[in-house]
C-alpha cells in the first residue's frame, strides 16, 4: 500500500509541475502550438535518462525501491508518461530487439492517436 501512496504523491507533484510548464509556455509562446507538451516530453525524457542511467551505473544498492517508484513512476510519470515510453523503447532497443522497439514506438503512437479519435467519435455520435 505504501508503494501506491508514493506513486500517488509523486504523480501529484509531477502533474502540478507539468501544469506549470504548460501555463508558462502558453504565456511565453502562445497556444498555436503545444510548446508545453513538447517541453515536458523532452525534459521528462532527459531526466528519465539521467535518472535511469545514474541508478543503473552509479547509485549502487543504497537507493530503495520506494524512492525509485516515487521519482520515476510518480513524479516523472505525472510530469510526462512520454518519459516512461521513451525508456521502454530504448531498453527494448538496447536488448538488440530493434524491430520490436520500432514496432512498439509505431504501435504506441498510431494506436494512441486512433484511440483518441475513437473516443472523440463515440462522444460525437452520442452527444446531441
Amino acid at each position: 500500500m505504501q508503494a501506491y501512496f508514493l506513486v500517488f504523491l509523486g504523480a501529484g507533484i509531477g502533474g502540478a509541475l507539468r501544469h506549470g510548464v504548460n501555463i508558462g509556455c502558453a504565456r511565453m509562446f502562445g497556444t498555436a502550438f503545444p510548446w508545453g507538451t513538447l517541453a515536458v516530453n523532452i525534459v521528462g525524457s532527459l531526466i528519465m535518462g539521467v535518472f535511469a542511467g545514474w541508478l543503473a551505473f552509479k547509485a549502487g544498492e543504497g537507493w530503495s525501491q520506494p524512492l525509485r517508484l516515487f521519482l520515476t513512476t510518480g513524479v516523472l510519470g505525472g510530469f510526462t508518461t512520454f518519459s516512461a515510453f521513451s525508456l521502454d523503447a530504448v531498453l527494448i532497443w538496447e536488448r538488440g530487439q530493434i524491430g520490436l522497439a520500432a514496432a512498439y514506438v509505431a504501435a504506441s503512437v498510431v494506436l494512441s492517436i486512433a484511440g483518441l479519435l475513437a473516443g472523440l467519435a463515440l462522444i460525437r455520435t452520442f452527444t446531441p
